[in-house]
């Protein structure tokens, strides 16, 4: 009994001793290896961007298309579509964007996707809850836009599912990892036309046997980094809606916008 009292209080005074080194190392490693802003690479006090580039990230906000998050140049008052959406409305109900895909934006998904910068993933996933709020109020899962195998082994990490994670954290929305799987690999899209980009991820999404009961009659919110042409979320949306989703949403950080719309 006595032994075990003396260790404990060893133990005590062990942690009282480590807690002010491993401060002290701490502040060293910081000093020596700071992290750097992902867009100018100037030193941070913590992750994210610096308040340089942060004053030059484009955030999206109101008024913008209700279907697809699209900015407009006026407010034309509600429920007024933008020309892509009545043109070529996608498989999801609603797209929205935290921030226009420009050189900022691109740094963070470029940092977070290959650079191994994993400490952006909350900041961009509390951008996406903020921006996607109408979206997660009432939805019953996040469903990451999943990797092929061979891909999630090369990278080792899905970004969108790390962003999905996030934003769960912020709107308590639960995570369906297993809801959707990507059963073909496909060629990169950069570079290929939109018609392109859909043939390249034709059937390349599928809702697993043992997933179908959890999609069924559910309301299920897309989670990616990027939307572009969006022939990957409409792929992704189809693949679900077929399985018996009662509705899919779409809900990145950055989205592709060529000009700012005027609204129909």
């Amino acid at each position: 009994m006595q032994g075990a009292i003396a260790r404990t209080v060893n133990a005590a005074r062990l942690r009282r001793v480590a807690a002010p080194l491993r401060a002290v190392f701490g502040c060293a490693l910081d000093a020596a290896l700071p992290t750097l802003c992902p867009a100018c690479r100037e030193p941070v006090g913590g992750s994210g961007l610096c308040a340089s580039c942060w004053s030059r990230l484009s955030l999206i906000a109101p008024p913008y298309c209700p279907r697809l998050g699209i900015p407009f140049a006026y407010d034309p008052g509600p429920g007024v579509l933008s020309m892509q959406a009545i043109a070529d409305p996608p498989a999801y109900h609603r797209a929205r964007a935290a921030v226009r895909y420009d050189d900022i934006a691109r740094s963070l998904v470029h940092a977070l996707k290959y650079g191994d910068r994993l400490d952006l993933a909350p900041a961009m996933g509390r951008w996406m809850a903020r921006a996607g709020r109408e979206l997660l109020d009432g939805a019953d899962a996040l469903v990451p836009v999943p990797l092929h195998w061979r891909r999630l082994w090369t990278r080792r990490f899905n970004q969108s599912a790390l962003l999905a994670k996030a934003i769960s954290r912020e709107s308590g929305v639960a995570v369906g990892d297993a809801m959707l799987k990507r059963v073909k690999a496909t060629a990169q899209q950069v570079g290929l036309s939109q018609t392109e980009r859909a043939q390249n991820v034709q059937g390349a999404f599928r809702v697993p046997d043992e997933g179908r009961a959890t999609v069924a009659g559910r309301r299920l919110v897309l989670i990616d980094d990027v939307l572009t042409s969006g022939a990957t979320s409409d792929a992704c949306a189809r693949a679900l809606l077929r399985a018996g989703a009662q509705s899919v949403d779409l809900l990145v950080f950055a989205r592709v916008v060529d000009a700012i719309e005027a609204p129909i």
